[in-house]
């Protein structure tokens, strides 16, 4: 059975609309656009959380760049590297708080591992590349399709999965890398453990009070279990990809569509 397409984001109802508590947001082609925090996305973001909504980015970016989103942006927390981890600022404390799906050990013990699947790849799969962020992560490896190198056609992109997945890697598809780690945690485990060890919010019972935005086949396991998932436009490209596609999907692309979807759930205000 072929999955419903994602209907128009207007068409939410306005009782669901005005229930949202929370707004969970992948980062890459969903707040950004071509590769920029665009002003409007980020002023998106702190309009959010000055209403009262909970904003926690989930993203495939590195714990480097978790560090410094959850110190320096208009959120909640941020859950990271697809689930490795997740980070919060305690502004009272002034620290840095996280948790992460595997103990430092572990860590460190996977790294070497991780580097010879990345040698692996780029050797197999010519026009690959470490993405640029692979020095500030902690638990995976990323290879860069179109980030920072020529745009690689979906057969190469398949062939790096598809050896990640051969060396025993959970290998997963962004719109820029191919991520590949040690382990089964996903984007939405963690998120679900954030929510309850910082929030002691239980997202099973809440999942209909919580948008995800997302654009890519990373983000399945959130477009699949959250009831009002929403992909900005350009999750067109792969919705071949995803087996559960969002529900609803903005009018405009990348950081116009996550604006297009902040002053949506503001209308009520």
């Amino acid at each position: 059975m072929t999955a419903a397409a994602p209907r128009p984001l207007s068409e939410m109802p306005p009782a669901a609309r005005a229930a949202i508590r929370g707004v969970l947001t992948d980062i890459d082609d969903t707040l950004t656009t071509h590769g920029q925090l665009t002003p409007a996305a980020y002023t998106a973001l702190a309009r959010l959380k000055a209403a009262g909504r909970l904003v926690v980015p989930i993203t495939g970016r590195p714990a480097g760049w978790c560090d410094h989103i959850a110190r320096m942006w208009p959120v909640d927390g941020v859950v990271g590297e697809n689930g490795a981890m997740w980070m919060r600022y305690d502004a009272g404390k002034r620290k840095l708080l996280h948790g992460y799906a595997a103990s430092e050990a572990e860590r460190r013990a996977n790294r070497e591992r991780l580097a010879a699947v990345a040698v692996r790849v780029l050797r197999e799969v010519p026009g690959t590349a470490l993405a640029s962020d692979q020095p500030y992560r902690e638990a995976d490896i990323a290879i860069d399709f179109c980030e920072d190198v020529p745009p690689l056609p979906r057969e190469a992109v398949d062939r790096i999965v598809a050896i990640m997945e051969a060396e025993g890697l959970t290998a997963k598809v962004s719109s820029i890398h191919v991520n590949g780690w040690i382990g089964r945690y996903d984007k939405l485990g963690m998120t679900r453990r954030f929510l309850s060890e910082v929030f002691r919010i239980d997202l099973d019972a809440e999942r209909e009070r919580f948008v995800f935005a997302g654009d890519s086949p990373n983000d399945a396991p959130m477009f699949a279990f959250f009831p009002h998932a929403v992909g900005v436009a350009n999750v067109r490209a792969f919705l071949d990809r995803i087996a559960t596609p969002p529900a609803w999907i903005t009018r405009a692309e990348a950081g116009a569509g996550f604006v297009e979807l902040a002053d949506f759930l503001l209308g009520g205000d």
